[in-house]
């Protein structure tokens, strides 16, 4: 059993059954839900004071994860997300089968391949994507570590993750790129 099972059952049951969480990510601390879930992403998005039009970023567990939510992932992908050497978000073009308002209005998708691994227990059991967005209001810094969580934020979600509280080593966002249709690499935040 891992020192987190308590929290990944926990988190399960809100997730199930249309609820947000705050937790651990492989970056910063997120606010998230199941990522096919219209009305739990509209309440994320009513939480942060966020404006729809900005879209949200997506974790999946596995590069495979991908064939199921895009029209046509990059053939070579897995080789490519292999040489990244820390946390990345992808921005990919043609997102299926999630919630709308996750997707960007070209139609694009930012997803994550995570290697943490309570995240990885977690979006594997839930057998869904989960979203991932900062844990801050619209607009202020995103918290580098759990006591920087507001707590409009702690007391907007349905449960709190435990583990990894009394970490106090400082993290970051993930970089963000784009890959093109030539298969060249644009970086969109680094």
């Amino acid at each position: 059993m891992t020192e987190f099972e308590d929290d990944i059952t926990q988190s399960l049951a809100a997730l199930r059954n249309g609820g947000i969480i705050l937790y651990p990510t492989d970056t910063i601390w997120g606010v998230g839900c199941d990522a096919t879930d219209e009305q739990a992403v509209k309440r994320i998005y009513a939480l942060k004071q966020r404006s729809e039009a900005k879209s949200l970023v997506i974790l999946m567990a596995d590069v495979k994860d991908l064939v199921r939510y895009l029209a046509h992932p990059p053939p070579d992908i897995e080789q490519t997300l292999r040489t990244f050497t820390r946390p990345t978000t992808v921005i990919y073009e043609g997102a299926l089968h999630l919630a709308p308002s996750v997707v960007n209005q070209d139609g694009s998708i930012a997803i994550r391949i995570v290697q943490d691994e309570f995240c990885r227990h977690l979006i594997k059991r839930l057998r869904k994507p989960l979203v991932s967005t900062s844990a801050n209001l619209s607009g202020e810094p995103s918290p580098a570590v759990f006591s920087e969580v507001s707590e409009a934020i702690r007391q907007g979600v349905d449960y709190t993750v435990k583990y990894r509280q009394q970490d106090a080593t400082p993290a970051q966002p993930s970089r963000i790129v784009r890959i093109g249709k030539d298969g060249a690499l644009e970086i969109i935040r680094n």
